[in-house]
């Protein structure tokens, strides 16, 4: 059942406070939070407050709204007015935004029960959450391993009971590969669908924000809620059609699954395993599997790294040490102050994707590197569009193996960016895809598959991912974390 269900439906019938479940969430939050390293700001005061605004709306006989006082969390690279944000990265110590977020403006005008900030790779640059400058956030599944990047501390938070659900951002698949490692749904919305504004820019034609949940109805309840047109993001388009939420129980019996054969090369015999198990789950289901190829995704991931980190080159040179932010103690003149401020504040990998976007800007490398990265983005938009004339949505791994240990990504960071491989084709065609566990390998970590929708097609693969969650819910586990309810 829906955890935001189940909680509302608590509340509603005051079977327990919006302040007592609150308390629990926190109390919870406490105990584990040391271990798990999920978030990196708890704000109880502005939590209690709301659920104390709910408790008085529900006893002076009111309805509550599907998300009013459900306790959840936010992705530190969304902005929250007067509440320190600093996308896990040294350079923003301190840094309180003066206006919110357009999702959490959403969210907070519909009685959302804020517990705190969560952890991730700073600036979203990583696929480990071990690049924050916090120290990564830790797997519930097995604390030795890492939660994912880059929205690592969303996941761990509500892949271990300690936030109902969360909202995160995926670039490159920092959603849903997360979502994969910690045995968790993710969705990754359309490229416009949901607000840009407020969101920390990383890649600003490949960031997306959308939510991490228990089940998927919980995630086309988030995405309902979140995915209005927006005039304050030029390239907002908002949901297209009617509620997700309303198409996720419909029949997928004729339904074209598409299979592109390039997606299970390169994956781990476990992973692939359990993505074939899961066609059988579908085709038992009455889908029809369509093979193809799609060699254009081959591209995808050097397509990426040399688009996003030329946006970062741009988009991170707002950070300077004059208007907001960690500064250098001790400098000469302002070119110096700058100079230790950005070499001080930002992490190795943060400077190293600065590099890398600096260089293939430049003179004399520009038509080499970044003009024919697009020229391939191109290439991979027409891939995918001709895959959808052969099928309704494209199932794939959601990432080629499962969750590493934790000091891996650091000890091993070519492979670290393969971890992406499945996951940047989608963003590079700005398309919607959610990630759903189907799996676990012999030592009981979770694995995920990805459905690939066309644009704006969200309830198409949320509907597709609630058939399989019904047809194998043992593969949508709860660990022994946070809140049982």
């Amino acid at each position: 059942m829906s955890e935001i269900r189940k909680i509302h439906d608590m509340l509603s019938s005051k079977q327990i406070s919006c302040k007592e479940l609150t308390e629990k969430y926190l109390t919870q939050i406490e105990n584990s939070n040391k271990e798990l390293n999920a978030y990196v700001n708890v704000t109880p005061d502005a939590a209690l407050a709301q659920a104390e605004k709910v408790d008085k709306k529900l006893a002076s006989g009111g309805e509550i709204g599907l998300l009013e006082g459900v306790p959840m969390t936010l992705k530190d690279n969304l902005s929250t007015k007067g509440i320190e944000t600093t996308c896990c990265s040294k350079i923003l110590t301190g840094y309180k935004p003066i206006y919110n977020a357009s999702v959490w403006d959403k969210l907070e005008s519909e009685g959302a029960v804020l517990l705190g900030k969560t952890n991730m790779d700073e600036f979203a640059m990583g696929s480990s959450c071990e690049t924050s400058c916090f120290g990564g956030a830790t797997n519930p599944f097995n604390t030795a391993h890492c939660a994912g990047g880059s929205s690592g501390g969303v996941a761990s938070a509500v892949g271990a009971n300690i936030a109902a659900y969360g909202l995160g951002s995926d670039t490159g698949g920092s959603i849903r590969q997360p979502a994969s490692f910690c045995g968790i749904v993710g969705l990754k919305p359309t490229y416009g669908a949901v607000s840009r504004y407020g969101l920390i820019a990383y890649a600003s034609s490949l960031d997306q924000i959308g939510p991490i949940t228990k089940t998927v109805e919980d995630a086309a309840i988030v995405f309902d809620a979140i995915s209005d047109y927006d005039p304050k993001d030029s390239t907002c388009q908002g949901r297209q059609g009617e509620s997700t939420v309303d198409s996720v129980n419909n029949d997928i019996k004729g339904m074209k699954i598409g299979i592109a054969r390039e997606y299970l090369e390169g994956v781990r015999d476990d992973v692939r395993e359990a993505i074939l198990n899961a066609v059988k789950v579908y085709e038992s289901l009455g889908a029809e599997v369509v093979y193809f190829d799609m060699p254009a995704i081959k591209f995808a991931l050097p397509v990426y790294y040399i688009i996003a980190c030329a946006e970062a080159s741009s988009n991170l040179g707002r950070y300077d040490g004059i208007r907001y932010g960690y500064k250098a103690e001790h400098y000469n003149g302002t070119h110096d102050m700058m100079c230790r401020t950005r070499s001080e504040g930002f992490g190795d990998e943060v400077k190293r994707r600065i590099l890398l976007g600096t260089y293939v800007l430049s003179a004399g490398y520009y038509d080499a590197y970044y003009k024919k990265a697009q020229n391939l983005r191109g290439t991979i938009v027409k891939a995918f569009n001709d895959a959808f004339t052969k099928c309704d949505f494209v199932l794939a791994p959601t990432v080629p193996m499962t969750a590493f240990e934790m000091g891996h990504a650091v000890s091993d960071p070519v492979e670290t960016y393969l971890t992406d491989i499945c996951t940047v084709p989608v963003n590079i065609a700005g398309l919607p895809a959610v990630s759903v566990p189907c799996g676990f390998n012999e030592k009981g970590m979770p694995i995920g598959m990805q459905l690939i929708g066309n644009k704006f097609n969200e309830s198409i693969i949320l509907n597709a991912a609630n058939a399989y969650e019904k047809a194998a819910p043992e593969n949508f586990k709860t660990t022994k974390w946070g809140v049982k309810l």
